[in-house]
């Protein structure tokens, strides 16, 4: 479960690095760039939350 929630996670930081690139190269709006930072942001912080900071298992 940890795992798939780092994997969304990522996918939530990649939402907020991407769009200003793309943006910067003019492939989107800045409308669209807006859109998917705020929802990179808040899918990183929906997901992280449950997974950073925890303690390693033992044996992991």
């Amino acid at each position: 479960m940890k795992r798939i929630l780092q994997l969304i996670s990522l996918a939530g930081l990649l939402l907020t690095i991407l769009p200003p690139i793309l943006f910067f190269l003019g492939r989107i709006s800045h409308t669209l760039q807006n859109g998917l930072m705020l929802l990179g942001a808040i899918v990183w912080f929906a997901s992280a939350i449950f997974w950073l900071g925890s303690k390693p298992k033992p044996g992991q």
